[in-house]
């Protein structure tokens, strides 16, 4: 075999959201695996941080909610490795406030990163991932599974609801051209997301603090163990799960 027959036949996995927290630990994760991974973001320098000593993993500096950011996903990952086994759509933007404290560019902010982007790069991506029998992973949430509420995040728990949606009626949409569909449902992850948005330390600290004391598991998750989970869903092994959503939540939202 060619070192180019064999270049050509290891998987490809696109991770949107690649610069920290769940989408660095999975692109590292999938590429400790022999994958090849690009990982997406709106900024260079984090997505360098994924990448640094991992040469398996490259970036790509893209704004996936413009029109034109799908199409340069997919065509980069075609470009630099021939294929596209596995999209993560991972990339989100949560908000805080209650309703009347949300104007319309924050409406409009989440509404394009967790919910238009996913659905139009899927769309986009739809033809290479049939080519492999590909997969597609969408991050959603343990805290908008059910009839749960979640005042101050209504917006983001929405569109995760309906990325839920989507991951099941994708499914079947997908199923004759031989593409999976699996949901991911982390509960409370610490990333630091919320710092990033705007949160203050010692609040988000807190946050963190109340949560280990509500969580039967005692704690709050890694972002390497949702790794592991997106890693296993995406295996060719894996193939008979299919427009399901799986919480990882220390049994939170069963308590």
């Amino acid at each position: 075999m060619t070192q180019e027959t064999k270049h050509t036949q290891r998987r490809t996995v696109v991770v949107t959201g690649g610069g920290s927290g769940i989408g660095r630990a999975t692109a590292r994760a999938f590429a400790t695996e022999g994958a090849h991974v690009l990982v997406v973001g709106r900024t260079p320098r984090p997505l360098r941080e994924t990448a640094e000593g991992h040469p398996a993993i490259s970036t790509l500096t893209a704004d996936i909610t413009t029109d034109d950011g799908p199409d340069a996903v997919v065509t980069t990952a075609l470009e630099r490795y021939g294929r596209l086994d596995v999209l993560v759509n991972n990339a989100a933007l949560g908000i805080h406030g209650e309703l009347e404290d949300l104007g319309a560019p924050d409406l409009d902010a989440q509404l394009a990163t967790n919910l238009r982007a996913p659905v139009l790069l899927t769309r986009r991506a739809l033809d290479a991932l049939s080519a492999h029998s590909g997969t597609v992973v969408n991050l959603s949430t343990a805290g908008s599974l059910g009839r749960r509420a979640w005042p101050g995040m209504s917006v983001y728990g929405a569109t995760k609801v309906a990325l839920d949606f989507l991951t099941r009626t994708w499914a079947l949409e997908f199923a004759r051209r031989g593409v999976r569909v699996v949901g991911l449902a982390p509960g409370v992850i610490d990333t630091g997301m919320a710092t990033r948005n705007g949160m203050p330390a010692e609040h988000y600290a807190a946050f963190i603090k109340d949560m280990q004391d509500r969580i039967p598991a005692g704690r709050v998750g890694t972002p390497e163990e949702i790794a592991w989970w997106i890693v296993q869903l995406a295996s060719p092994q894996a193939q008979y799960a299919n427009g399901t959503v799986v919480a990882v939540d220390g049994a939170l939202s069963v308590q």
